[in-house]
């Protein structure tokens, strides 16, 4: 046996020692990867019937909120309905109104204004005619 033949045959068993090596993690992979795939394979089956449940509530929501919509659409004609019924009132019983509530409100003032010179002095305003028995 020469000196290459030595070298080759060290250089083989190196390599089937690599190859060796080698397999053992790609061993280990193939079994990872089979796990992966069976974990993949469970959690799709059961998301099936989660998917179905959240099509029911989506379906649902979406009903609930049609009927939001029609009861917005009903709130926003009543306030107009009401913003009108304002303005209809604010003109043909406004303009009275706010003189019948100035007049009033003048009219109490004055009273309060003249019970209350009475009660500082209570003859200033009481005028007699000359003559009248007390």
């Amino acid at each position: 046996m020469s000196a290459g033949q030595v070298a080759a045959l060290v250089a083989a068993g190196a390599f089937v020692l690599l190859v060796l090596l080698l397999a053992i993690p790609l061993i280990k992979l193939g079994r990872t990867l089979d796990e992966a795939t069976i974990a993949i394979r469970k959690a799709h089956e059961n998301t099936d019937p989660l998917l179905h449940g959240a099509n029911d509530t989506i379906t649902h929501v979406n009903t609930q909120l049609e009927r939001v919509d029609g009861i917005t659409a009903n709130a926003q004609a009543v306030s107009g309905n009401v913003s009108a019924l304002s303005s209809v009132f604010t003109a043909t019983l406004g303009g009275p109104l706010v003189k019948t509530a100035a007049l009033s409100y003048g009219i109490s003032k004055a009273v309060k204004a003249r019970r209350n010179a009475k009660a500082v002095d209570p003859g200033k305003h009481s005028r007699r005619r000359k003559g009248a028995k007390r």
